[in-house]
């Protein structure tokens, strides 16, 4: 990775995509930094730090800027609920999938009702915190007469106004950087509350000798946990496929040898964010109607907690089904097979039609199960780590998925972007 950056740079192209994507991901922090009037810090970090419900998981993944009540506190939540939403809704209305398969005129119409969409879920997310910063823990300065309105408008308008602007952000990267600009605004969020992390462990030395093992343990388990999701993004099962020969004029085509990639981890982080979303409902209900949990409700609510052995296993089946669900609306073995068909393509020992969708379907279902307990593993592993060793840890499986992922993915992008330019040092 180190070498393929060292190469980019000294291409002068690729040396000002990547200072402008530097660029960008420099104003992202820097509009983290700037806080919404009418806000109090020190309660929001009060309820944040509560556990168990969905402001933890956000605060997470914006770096930090929810807990401090900064312009882009909302980052890209609402864009990543829009986009699984319209990904969602392609499967099932056809009017959308017609517009997903039309080409880049398709996609495009796509995007726009995306962002449409993005606006929608960021005014109710906005609105939606603002009841629970005023009602939950009275983060709220005035709550009452003119002023409350003009202080519920403030805060609305610039909560949603941030999440478009990293919207924005992020398709500048698109256009003029390198990467995913949406999953690299992730990826900084996430890596800017990696100095907090190691702090928070390096603490544990004063509370005892048995954490002068248990905190290094953790820091190499951490490192296994890193290669093994490499190990999981890289590994595929390919399906051989033969394409027979055929003669059109004098020349012979086909019958050339290739094959169909499946890989382990198809569905990516999102069967993850998924159950994370699901399971922080709980938490936030609690928040709303009983913060401290002193009804019966309110300790139902709160078993909920991250921290808890219950959690994990609901955690664990959630992730498993979430994981079969995605699949099974992203991947169609009957429509696979029909192309292998019409191309004159071929399993090895299979029949064409339904014996080959029927094998097609019985490869991606092992697959699927041997992927979903690898990311079901590490999403939980941190939760054991944390209650075995009775220690908190900031960066849990989905936050360590996405970094790996999103770097493995940039890393991949500099390569093609070298290999397009004929990079003599790349190449050799």
């Amino acid at each position: 990775m180190i070498q393929t950056l060292r190469n980019a740079w000294k291409i002068e192209d690729l040396r000002k995509k990547l200072i402008y994507t530097m660029f960008i991901l420099f104003i992202v922090r820097l509009g983290s930094a700037i806080p919404v009037p009418f806000l109090d810090p020190t309660a929001l970090k009060a309820m944040i730090s509560s556990g168990g419900n969905l402001l933890g998981y956000l605060d997470v993944l914006t770096g930090g800027a929810l807990s401090n009540a900064t312009l882009l506190a909302l980052s890209i939540s609402p864009y990543i609920t829009a986009s699984i939403v319209i990904q969602l809704l392609t499967v099932a209305i056809p009017a959308l999938e017609r517009m997903a398969k039309n080409g880049e005129d398709g996609q495009k119409k796509l995007k726009k009702i995306t962002r449409y969409t993005t606006v929608a879920l960021a005014v109710l997310q906005a609105f939606a915190f603002y009841t629970l910063f005023r009602n939950g823990y009275y983060a709220v300065t005035y709550t009452e007469g003119f002023a409350g309105v003009l202080t519920a408008l403030a805060i609305i308008a610039a909560f949603t106004a941030g999440a478009m602007v990293v919207v924005w952000l992020g398709e500048r990267i698109d256009e003029k950087g390198i990467g995913n600009g949406i999953s690299l605004i992730l990826f900084v969020g996430i890596v800017s509350r990696g100095p907090g992390a190691v702090y928070e462990l390096t603490q544990y030395f004063a509370q005892g000798p048995q954490y002068y093992v248990l905190v290094p343990l953790v820091a190499v388990l951490f490192v296994l946990l890193i290669g093994f999701i490499v190990l999981m993004n890289n590994a595929e099962r390919r399906i051989t496929v033969q394409y027979a020969k055929k003669v059109v004029g004098r020349k012979m085509y086909g019958g050339q040898s290739s094959y169909i990639p499946i890989k382990v981890n198809m569905s990516g982080v999102l069967p993850i964010i998924f159950a994370s979303t699901f399971l922080a409902i709980p938490g936030t209900i609690k928040s709303f109607v009983d913060p401290m949990g002193t009804t019966t409700l309110g300790q139902i609510l709160g078993a909920f907690n991250y921290n808890t052995w219950l959690y994990a296993v609901i955690y664990f089946f959630l992730i498993i089904g979430f994981n079969y669900f995605y699949i099974a609306i992203q991947y169609n073995p009957i429509e696979m097979a029909n192309n292998l068909r019409k191309n004159n393509g071929a399993i090895p020992g299979i029949r064409p039609g339904k014996p080959t969708s029927d094998f097609i379907t019985k490869v991606i279902s092992k697959i699927t199960l041997v992927g979903a307990l690898m990311l079901a593993v590490i999403a939980i592993l941190p939760i054991i780590l944390g209650n075995v060793a009775k220690m908190n840890i900031a960066l849990g499986g989905t936050s360590i998925i996405i970094l790996v992922g999103v770097a493995l993915d940039t890393v991949r992008s500099l390569e093609s972007q070298m290999m397009m330019r004929h990079y003599k040092g790349f190449l050799e």
